[in-house]
């Protein structure tokens, strides 16, 4: 030992050879030491987790963004229109799992970006919510269907904030101008909007 300066490992280990008792004080910490240090290694740590094979196969695949027309939503009717300025497609089927659940897409004509959307149909009342990734809710609707089918109403931000009007007809029904007149049929007695039949006299 040089001097009178000795580190408090030196004097730890000097006083542990001169006692039993300390040496068994010295052995149990030293142990648990050990044991601490042993279970600091047994914590997974996030690239442990990442490349546990279990822990993948648990975890849902992520959705691929940006998201793509869905085959199954295409046999479901479609209504063209605007979404405030944006032109718009949406796909809009019934649920088989919920009898008054609806679920779909809808496309933006300019960027082809698609956006799920699901929620429920009551009567003439749509209230739905969407998703541009399939998991987090971006917005939510709220409109009327029209006997024409047609559907209009407001979809709005999370929070009900920035109010986007939308206005949409059944696809492959042409959607008069604003200010066009109503049409006239040309015979008054058809039955059901169908003019080749007529009610007797």
């Amino acid at each position: 030992m040089q001097g009178s300066k000795m580190s408090a490992t030196q004097r730890a280990a000097t006083t542990a050879h001169s006692s039993p008792a300390l040496k068994r004080l010295a052995s149990r910490g030293a142990m648990a030491l050990l044991f601490a240090c042993g279970a600091c290694a047994q914590v997974p740590g996030p690239s442990a987790a990442a490349s546990d094979p279990v822990k993948a196969l648990a975890a849902p695949p992520a959705t691929p963004l940006p998201l793509k027309p869905n085959p199954e939503f295409a046999k479901f009717p479609s209504y063209a229109g605007t979404l405030g300025s944006r032109r718009i497609v949406l796909r809009l089927g019934p649920k088989t799992d919920d009898p008054s659940g609806v679920h779909g897409e809808y496309q933006f004509a300019d960027t082809g970006e698609v956006i799920l959307i699901a929620g429920d149909r009551d009567g003439d009342t749509l209230e739905v919510e969407e998703s541009n990734d399939g998991t987090h809710i971006t917005g939510n609707w709220v409109g009327k269907f029209a006997p024409d089918g047609s559907v209009e109403g407001d979809r709005l931000n999370v929070d009900d904030s920035d109010p986007q009007p939308f206005d949409l007809h059944p696809a492959g029904l042409a959607q008069p101008p604003a200010n066009a007149a109503p049409a006239t049929t040309a015979n008054p007695r058809a039955v059901g909007g169908v003019s080749n039949l007529s009610t007797g006299d």
